[in-house]
């Protein structure tokens, strides 16, 4: 169930659905019993309090407490809205309900144990304002469990935007299938733990729908994963090359070129300045360490076609030399990865870059920017162009670049030109060090150069990264993420997906 929807995709799955023969109170009263559950689930006392709105989100409501109520729990409904307004599906579950219905007051959010959020669902578009916003302030007041229904109140299901204000959920009940929203931040923060609920809507309307976005789970690039054949060698496993900065600088580049060894290039060589060599072979062992400096050596380097990936921009400097060097890299025959000062070098150029690009026509390039970088680079689809998510930006730079994009974050997404995308959701927050990026761009390169295509590549590198990271816990370091790949690896191939 790695397929994410936005809100008008998952819409359209109820209508095909309901098109096939299967009604509309079904579903809802399937995706009630699902909240019903979780809510028991959840409850340290007996009171229930259900604030629900006019859309088939109250609907959903309505049909939980009823079933809470069968159960012998008491139940409060407080209703944003005029009851005689609900329509269709809504409107038959509410008639269902034999208890009270108060009208909504931020008081009324007392008194109760757990609290189902069933006031706004995934596809809200605009500002919380007036009573629904101090509902919302209220429950996330009362220090009580609250279950969200779909999404929390105030998150946009598409975007992972907070509309003004969101409930902060204990847990999330959606139905189906992920949204986007589930797993863009800021949205996530909000659903707590997420469950998934079937409510018989079958896999084959995913086949109308052909959505393009995916958790980044295994069984998203596990097809394409380079494992070791017996009869195999070093060379056939690709060889990486990783572009060392000056003297001052080589830390990063070593941090990559680590990151790529692990992940599995049956060679990587660090192409260090002259300046920086004795240094560089000082602290490698693995990893071999050759004179290159500039673009012409660069380009002389790359001439031997069995030096199958590379990745530029780890403490490589920024500046018209580092531009050289990675138009080198992208008129050679190799996969490329930019990174850092890869990228920033082009700041007030970018369609220098474009242009070098579109020359490696057929050709493995991925970026691997973090915000602050893709600003930078991508400043025109930040001012000039209507993205409303990480999401929508990430998938824009990579159609318009024609590369695959990797948007660092604790939600990175990762974008084809093609549109697909995955967003991560298993990066730990000690992520956050000095260097990790470094290990990562070198990963991306270790599995290009093993022949995994690009988004596939960027995609299982980010997974990776995140499981090291989790695997090792805290006190994490950037040094350490490579050496914790090993254990990942042994769970990868123990289990199914994972």
């Amino acid at each position: 169930m790695i397929e994410l929807l936005t809100t008008a995709e998952m819409a359209e799955a109820d209508r095909l659905t309901i098109a096939a023969g299967t009604p509309g109170i079904e579903l809802m009263e399937n995706a009630g019993r699902a909240v019903a559950e979780a809510a028991i689930g959840l409850l340290q006392g007996r009171r229930v309090l259900v604030v629900a709105g006019p859309g088939n989100n109250g609907g959903d409501g309505f049909v939980a407490a009823r079933l809470l109520a069968e159960r012998g729990q008491p139940v409060r409904v407080s209703f944003v809205g005029d009851t005689k307004q609900l329509r269709g599906d809504a409107a038959l579950a509410a008639g269902r309900w034999n208890g009270p219905v108060d009208g909504a007051s931020p008081a009324a959010v007392t008194d109760c144990d757990i609290i189902i959020d069933a006031l706004f669902g995934a596809g809200l578009d605009r500002e919380v304002a007036g009573l629904p916003r101090a509902m919302i302030e209220a429950m996330n007041a009362s220090k009580v469990p609250v279950v969200a229904v779909d999404l929390p109140s105030g998150v946009n299901g598409t975007s992972g935007a907070v509309m003004g204000t969101a409930v902060n959920a204990s847990q999330t009940v959606t139905f189906f299938r992920c949204k986007t929203g589930h797993l863009l931040l800021p949205g996530r923060l909000h659903c707590g733990t997420i469950q998934v609920a079937d409510i018989d809507i079958p896999a084959a309307v995913l086949e109308q729908i052909k959505p393009s976005a995916f958790a980044n789970e295994p069984s998203l690039w596990m097809h394409a994963y380079p494992r070791p054949r017996i009869e195999g060698h070093k060379y056939s496993r690709g060889h990486a090359v990783v572009v060392s900065g000056g003297l001052s600088t080589t830390g990063a580049a070593r941090l990559a070129a680590r990151g790529a060894l692990r992940a599995g290039a049956g060679l990587v060589t660090l192409a260090s300045p002259r300046e920086a060599l004795s240094v560089n072979a000082a602290a490698s062992l693995a990893v071999m360490v050759r004179p290159v400096d500039g673009a012409l050596e660069l380009t002389e380097f790359l001439a031997d076609k069995r030096r199958n990936a590379i990745a530029l921009g780890p403490g490589g400097g920024v500046g018209p030399a580092m531009r050289e060097q990675v138009t080198a890299a992208l008129a050679s025959e190799a996969a490329v990865v930019l990174d850092a000062d890869a990228l920033t070098s082009f700041a007030e150029e970018p369609e220098t870059l474009t242009s070098a690009i579109t020359k490696h026509a057929g050709l493995s390039v991925v970026l691997t920017p973090h915000e602050g970088e893709f600003a930078i680079l991508f400043n025109s689809i930040e001012q000039d162009h209507n993205v409303n998510s990480k999401l929508d930006k990430t998938r824009l730079a990579a159609r318009l670049s024609n590369v695959v994009v990797l948007l660092k974050g604790p939600d990175t997404v990762v974008a084809a030109p093609d549109g697909r995308a995955s967003i991560a959701t298993n990066a730990p927050a000690t992520l956050a060090t000095a260097g990790s990026g470094d290990v990562l761009t070198g990963m991306v390169a270790g599995l290009l150069a093993q022949g995994m295509p690009g988004f596939e590549a960027a995609s299982a590198a980010v997974w990776l990264h995140g499981e090291a990271a989790t695997s090792f816990g805290p006190g994490l370091i950037s040094e350490d993420l490579p050496d914790e790949l090993p254990r990942v690896y042994r769970r990868l191939v123990a289990g199914p997906g994972r």
